[in-house]
């Protein structure tokens, strides 16, 4: 985007001249801008969808193009597409990739970052049921794998280990999340990855992009598992790392398996970080840190790289939907209290508007507007992926949980609606903001 050119927390153009055609003059490179502005701001660029929000708040006519990039950022959010699967390959005893051919219609939606992550829906046993995958594959690689890990009683990872099969199709939402940052490819400097079992999978895309696309970057990764049996993508980690000596470091921790040293057993915790930061990296040095895993690791390992002052803006972590913790019943006071109460609950979204009751102690906003059939966004409904985050414009709600909302889009007054519940007669959320 030309120099100084910012944009504010709605995705609009600040401080700009635009001229008659909706583009900034002298700006001839305007338009990758945006696209790239959209998928910055992910569910939050709902706010710029639309000529009707746009163009009063411009006070100029909005080219074409310009909503046309915005529709393509809508339909991330909330359409699915039927893709064929062309092949699927056993990485470990309990894990499966599965890559899906991407027509050349549907290439431009479906492009994607290192680290995004696709959401897989199907109907099982007469329900729907949607679950997000992060990408294992690099954008540079021109394909869209993803890993299934089977989980004990996963109702959607069971079905997909029993019925993928080559040529199926599945309904698959295009690319979303925010598990990356943007490279420098002329940057001399040095990243620092930790996964745990099948957080390699978001990681692995991270990784290789990297490689490919900073050439003088150097890559340290820290890899915990139960025992090289469970190592997800080990040979291929190993090629890498054959083919990119000197710029490639892995580091395996097993927690069931014993090693030389005592720094490589057990699983990833603080201790480990700041001993590994004595050896291997300075942290002022690295551009930035990516951590995927279970709560506990992720939690401890961020704290550990704070408490070694590096900053959060260069700390980038994805938690595991499985590993959320659910909030224990409430108190038996405080479900009394509750009890009678409801809230009117007016949903907006694609300039649509839906009404409907909703007691306190019932269902989330989200499911109670899909009980309502209303058509919204949503993927993991655990609080981390933001995919139903929505703007709260009216009335007050209580998350259970929030791993993905920033401190900032709390202020603006964003939630997680498949985490609130209404803690005020009226309710006015709109999804279109």
């Amino acid at each position: 985007m030309g120099a100084g050119c910012a944009w504010d927390t709605r995705g609009m153009c600040v401080g700009c001249a635009w001229d008659t055609r909706g583009m900034r003059a002298g700006c001839a490179r305007i338009l990758p801008a945006i696209t790239q502005a959209c998928r910055a701001f992910k569910p939050a660029s709902r706010v710029i969808l639309t000529a009707n929000y746009v163009e009063p708040a411009l006070s100029v006519p909005v080219p074409k193009e310009f909503i046309s990039l915005c529709e393509r950022t809508f339909i991330r959010m909330s359409k699915f597409f039927k893709l064929r699967i062309a092949e699927t390959r056993k990485e470990t005893e309990d894990c499966i990739s599965v890559r899906f051919d991407v027509p050349e219609e549907l290439s431009e939606i479906f492009e994607y970052k290192q680290g995004q992550y696709l959401t897989l829906r199907a109907e099982i046993r007469g329900e729907e049921v949607r679950r997000s995958y992060s990408l294992c594959s690099s954008p540079l690689d021109n394909e869209w794998r993803v890993a299934i890990k089977k989980l004990p009683g996963g109702v959607f990872s069971s079905w997909a280990h029993e019925h993928f099969k080559t040529g199926m199709e599945v309904e698959v939402m295009p690319p979303l999340g925010r598990f990356y940052c943007e490279l420098d490819p002329h940057k001399d400097t040095s990243y620092v990855l930790f996964a745990s079992g099948s957080g390699i999978t978001p990681i692995m895309g991270t990784l290789k992009t990297i490689l490919r696309q900073v050439p003088k970057a150097r890559v340290k990764l820290f890899y915990g598992n139960k025992n090289v049996a469970s190592i997800i993508f080990r040979e291929e980690l190993e090629d890498l790392k054959n083919k990119y000596l000197g710029r490639l470091s892995i580091h395996y921790i097993l927690s069931r398996q014993d090693q030389e040293s005592e720094w490589f057993n057990g699983r990833l915790d603080i201790d480990k970080l700041k001993h590994y930061a004595k050896i291997f990296f300075q942290p002022d040095e690295v551009e930035a840190y990516f951590i995927c895993g279970p709560q506990p690791m992720l939690l401890a390992l961020r704290q550990g790289l704070f408490d070694l002052g590096v900053e959060k803006s260069r700390v980038h972590v994805e938690l595991f939907n499985s590993y959320v913790e659910h909030t224990a019943p409430r108190d038996p006071e405080e479900a009394k209290a509750l009890e009678g109460k409801a809230a009117r609950v007016d949903i907006k979204v694609d300039g649509k508007s839906t009404s409907f009751m909703l007691p306190y102690g019932g269902k989330t906003v989200l499911d109670g507007a899909l009980a309502q059939g209303a058509d919204l966004p949503y993927a993991c409904k655990g609080g981390v992926c933001c995919t139903c985050k929505a703007r709260l414009v009216e009335g007050e709600v209580q998350m259970e949980v929030n791993y993905g909302l920033e401190d900032d889009e709390i202020a603006m007054g964003y939630i997680l609606t498949c985490q609130s519940h209404p803690r005020s007669e009226h309710l006015v959320v709109d999804f279109d903001q």
